[in-house]
């Protein structure tokens, strides 16, 4: 075999493993092999005049090709900061005061995420689009690394009792989701596919060529299928297929398109998915949907309050009563009690990397975790409760110095410190909020005591939060 041929015979070898991987046929799989023993016989009929350096270059170069999109996606980036935001930040920094406003003005200068919670966020000008963003990322030298969170699944928000979504599977009069009716959302999911994430893709394939970008997909949605199946509005048949088909089709759409832009699939928080019995249904739910190949791993504590905590030598180290005094075994939430190894979330991330790893042959998932808002732990009276957290305070500010960087990716502001989880009863305005949920009126979440102003819809600027956020901050490592 001349050189270039060579090179192209182990390109294809790969090709054709890969493929059979992918696909999972027999067929496929027979194939790939008779292409290996082809190929081999024909170097061993002719070692003689093989140079072996073309094999190992060839070989190597594979190799490097595919090292490259396993790397951290975020070392030695710039990460990008949004003007918006920051311009969110200076609406509070004109009536703070003292240690508080020195700490906004602090957070001005701190990146975040961009959520693409509306399909009017995808494409237009200026930094409170996507495209915007990207194009404002990509006139920087060099560009900075963005981060978006993919989240617009169709009857999104199963759980909540006040839905914020947009699409739906069926829609009411009234435009919003009627979640208990039957069907099995081609209707909603058509228009998921082809108004929002074709979309995406579309200014994907424009920048990703250029501009470091990372994304997180749909939260909530599948830890939902998970834990609350017997919720009508989340067990229906409607609901199950968007979230199942929609995610699907948002990350093979994604990574055939752009590959070189890693996805982390959101995987809730230790308090939700930590238990045994849970994560032992999600690890099949991921393996089922077959898109394990396709990730870069897992995004834990997406907009919650969970606290970040010590890794421990193992994840479920703490459930032995001899180590209850360890460091990593503090506990605010009292899970370890209940029988949840992930007490936080660096050992939840543990538990997800020992549970994938057995339940899905060669996955191996890094993890990303949100510290915007869990600079605080042991705020609240009832860890479920998630809405507008009183007590809480900024996190670690987004950095690939993790205690353990081998796993966890990096740290980062997925959820916007300061915008809103979801209103109160009573708007600022006076008026009653469409949208409101009982959650959010939890005896610790702000508004509900005297003295506590209202608060706004779920993505607005909540004044009253981001100061309280600032004066409890905890934005550096010890």
């Amino acid at each position: 075999l001349a050189s270039t041929s060579l090179a192209v015979a182990v390109a294809g070898l790969f090709a054709a493993a890969a493929a059979a991987e992918t696909s999972g046929k027999a067929s496929d799989c027979a194939a790939a092999g008779a292409v290996a023993g082809r190929f081999l016989g024909e170097c061993r009929t002719r070692e003689a005049s093989l140079d072996s350096s073309v094999v190992g270059k060839a070989v190597h170069e594979h190799a490097a090709s595919q090292a490259a999109v396993t790397e951290n996606p975020f070392t030695n980036r710039t990460f990008y900061v949004n003007p918006s935001y920051a311009a969110s930040l200076d609406n509070s920094i004109i009536t703070a005061t003292g240690q508080i406003r020195a700490t906004l003005q602090e957070m001005k200068d701190v990146p975040s995420a961009y959520w693409l919670d509306r399909k009017a966020k995808i494409l237009g000008n200026g930094t409170r689009t996507m495209e915007g963003i990207l194009a404002d990322s990509a006139a920087k030298s060099p560009p900075h690394l963005v981060v978006f969170i993919v989240y617009d699944l169709p009857n999104r928000d199963c759980h909540a009792k006040a839905s914020n979504g947009e699409i739906c599977c069926t829609y009411q009069a009234s435009g919003r989701c009627d979640y208990l009716a039957p069907g099995n959302c081609s209707e909603g999911l058509a228009e998921y596919k082809s108004e929002y994430i074709d979309e995406i893709v579309s200014v994907l394939k424009r920048y990703a060529g250029n501009v470091p970008i990372v994304l997180v997909i749909e939260p909530d949605s599948l830890p939902n299928l998970v834990t609350n199946k017997a919720d009508p509005r989340c067990g229906n048949r409607a609901t199950m297929e968007a979230y199942k088909r929609g995610i699907t089709y948002a990350i093979e759409s994604i990574a055939a398109a752009v590959p070189q832009v890693p996805m982390y699939l959101d995987a809730g928080h230790g308090g939700w998915l930590g238990w045994r019995n849970n994560m032992d249904a999600f690890v099949p739910l991921i393996h089922e949907l077959g898109i394990a190949k396709h990730l870069r791993g897992f995004a834990t504590n997406v907009a919650g309050y969970q606290s970040l905590g010590m890794m421990c030598p193992k994840y479920d180290w703490c459930l032995d009563r001899p180590h209850r005094n360890a460091s990593c075994c503090l506990d605010p939430c009292n899970l370890l009690n209940q029988w949840n190894p992930s007490n936080n979330e660096a050992n939840y991330a543990l538990h997800l990397k020992k549970a994938m790893g057995e339940g899905i042959t060669g996955f191996l998932p890094h993890v990303i975790i949100d510290t915007g808002r869990n600079g605080v732990a042991g705020m609240r009276e009832d860890c479920s409760n998630w809405c507008n957290i009183r007590g809480a305070g900024v996190g670690l500010k987004p950095t690939t110095e993790t205690v353990d960087p081998r796993l966890i990716d990096a740290y980062f502001w997925l959820k916007t410190p300061g915008e809103s989880d979801g209103c109160s009863e009573t708007l600022p305005d006076g008026t009653k909020c469409p949208r409101f949920d009982s959650d959010c009126a939890s005896v610790d979440s702000l508004g509900t005591r005297t003295g506590e102003p209202p608060a706004p819809e779920a993505g607005d600027w909540f004044d009253f939060q981001v100061k309280m956020l600032a004066e409890n901050a905890n934005m550096s490592q010890a």
